[in-house]
């Protein structure tokens, strides 16, 4: 019975080997059929368009105070108070300091002693002018008789009605009452003199209490500027000296804020060419403008305005600063922080941007780009580059509007073949692999 059954399963392999082996040799023996050609490699393109693209520069700087003042003191003492907390705001004029002004004081009231002294002396020497004007004026009405007396006399000594001793008389009056008037009228230069020295001594003595007044007001230390303060150097019952070198606190005005760029002059003069050459063209006020990046890279949410470009280029450096006002009305801004700028350069009315993906470095390293011709053939193109504008590339040379340029695909493009272009967007739709993964998947049998 065994051996029936081992019979039976030889002869049943035996027939499936047969039948194997014949379909086998019959499948060997049909006609056979060419491979289909391969598929024409999808490209995603974009259609190349001049647009209005305004250039900017991305420049780094620092910030410094809109104006700064060192408080020192003009004179010397020990300094009795301090009236300002270290750190808050301060109003130009607000007091600061007091020094003691008792010697000051005693300055002053000795030069307003002096003046009056001076205001004394000179009513007095003007007193006596105007007594010796009197006197000159009394005296010419004495000379006017006693000559009026000599001639008339003169004229009877001729008649003989007078003695010759009574004319004699009547001459020396007369010679006695002009000696007078001449002494008189001397007095009175004198006098003159007098009162004008008593006039410039009250004017030294004003001067002098001028001065001692000014000097007084030193003893109140009051602030040139408003803004911050910083910290105090000195504490009270310390000495002071006038122009000291280390300043008792320093001011700081913060909001405006400059921001000083620095800019290289071969940026400078390539700018120049451009703008020569038509290429760039000026952005009117907006060209003044400026923005700003903080440390952290968050941007400033307030514009800058371009003031002045220094006048010289920096031999170590070869570079220029271009100075820059930011308002600052929260103090974000703080002198000696680093910032990046961004200036705008200028505008040009037909760029041409490109995404960054489309270009490529041949093996020299030139930039290169694919583009898809009228026939839906593959074209290489050397272009040249700018630079960057965001994410795209800035194309000078090398293409033209209504190009189509391959954007993705590029590794299945090859100058000279056929591809099928279809548009590329930002999302990735439209895409050969946007495409690919659109396809529904195949189910598994």
């Amino acid at each position: 019975m065994h051996r029936f059954d081992n019979v039976k399963r030889r002869d049943s392999f035996l027939l499936v080997s047969g039948a194997l082996a014949c379909s086998l040799w019959l499948g060997g023996c049909s006609p056979s059929t060419s491979a289909p050609p391969p598929p024409v490699p999808e490209v995603a393109t974009v259609t190349v368009q001049a647009e209005r693209v305004v250039l900017t520069t991305d420049l780094p700087g620092r910030t410094s105070a809109y104006a700064m003042a060192d408080i020192r003191p003009q004179v010397g003492g020990i300094i009795q108070k301090r009236l300002f907390e270290e750190g808050s705001e301060i109003k130009a004029g607000q007091l600061l300091y007091e020094i003691d002004p008792a010697p000051l004081q005693a300055a002053y009231d000795n030069a307003t002693a002096n003046l009056a002294a001076a205001r004394r002396g000179a009513e007095r020497a003007r007193a006596a002018l105007a007594a010796s004007r009197a006197g000159v004026i009394r005296q010419q009405a004495v000379l006017e008789n006693a000559q009026t007396n000599r001639k008339r006399f003169e004229d009877l000594v001729a008649d003989g009605a007078v003695s010759a001793s009574q004319r004699d008389q009547a001459v020396t009056e007369a010679n006695v009452a002009e000696a007078t008037l001449r002494a008189t009228e001397a007095q009175v230069e004198s006098d003159r003199e007098a009162v004008a020295a008593a006039e410039a001594t009250i004017k030294q003595a004003e001067a002098a209490v001028e001065t001692a007044r000014i000097t007084l007001g030193y003893s109140r230390v009051t602030a040139p500027i408003a803004g911050r303060i910083g910290k105090s150097n000195v504490t009270v019952g310390a000495l002071a000296m006038a122009g000291q070198a280390t300043p008792l606190a320093t001011i700081q005005q913060l909001d405006p804020i400059y921001v000083d760029v620095t800019q290289s002059s071969a940026n400078l003069l390539r700018l120049r060419q451009s703008f020569e050459s038509g290429r760039l063209k000026g952005n009117g006020a907006m060209q003044a403008r400026v923005k700003l990046l903080l440390e952290d890279g968050m941007p400033y949410p307030l514009e800058g305005t371009l003031k002045f470009s220094d006048v010289t280029v920096d031999p170590s450096t070869g570079s220029f600063i271009l100075r820059t006002v930011f308002p600052n009305p929260k103090h974000l801004l703080l002198p000696g922080m680093y910032v990046r700028a961004i200036v705008q350069e200028g505008l040009v009315e037909q760029a041409i941007l490109v995404p960054q993906q489309s270009v490529s470095r041949d093996p020299k390293g030139n930039p290169v780009a694919l583009v898809v011709d009228g026939s839906e053939k593959v074209v290489q193109r050397k272009i040249a580059v700018d630079r960057a504008v965001g994410d795209k590339w800035l194309v000078s040379d090398g293409l033209k509007p209504g190009d189509r340029l391959i954007v993705e695909g590029v590794q299945k493009a090859r100058p000279g073949t056929s591809v099928k272009a279809v548009p590329f967007t930002a999302d990735g739709k439209g895409t050969p692999d946007a495409a690919k993964n659109e396809q529904p998947a195949a189910k598994a049998n």
